[in-house]
């Protein structure tokens, strides 16, 4: 932790999904390349080179989708994240706008009780 404004509690929660996306991807890896070599396992007329090549341009291509597929998830987290976020604030201002009406009706209503 370079910069000292930073909580502790925030820089362990970010080295946590680090981590995490970490090990979620070399999981990935791992199942693609498994699925690779279930894929060329049938094709016995394969020369290894030919197997070998085969299993790396398949690796790469489902890395490849699953790349696509987590941007496209994260870009809709984002989304969803903004959409949330001015949802709530138009709440709040709608809830702070009703409670200073209903003070300012109710301080009213006492004032002219008063003045009777």
């Amino acid at each position: 932790m370079s910069d000292p404004t930073l909580r502790p509690e925030v820089a362990e929660g970010e080295l946590g999904n680090q981590v995490e996306g970490y090990l979620l991807w070399q999981a990935r890896i791992a199942e693609a390349e498994q699925r690779a070599r279930e894929f060329v396992r049938p094709m016995d007329w394969l020369t290894t080179s030919q197997r070998t090549e085969i299993e790396q341009s398949y690796v790469e291509d489902a890395l490849r989708r699953a790349r696509k597929d987590l941007e496209r998830i994260a870009a809709r987290c984002a989304s969803l994240r903004a959409e949330y976020e001015n949802r709530y604030r138009e709440l709040r201002r709608r809830c702070v706008a009703w409670t200073l009406g209903l003070c300012a009706g109710l301080a009213a209503a006492v004032t002219l009780l008063l003045l009777r």
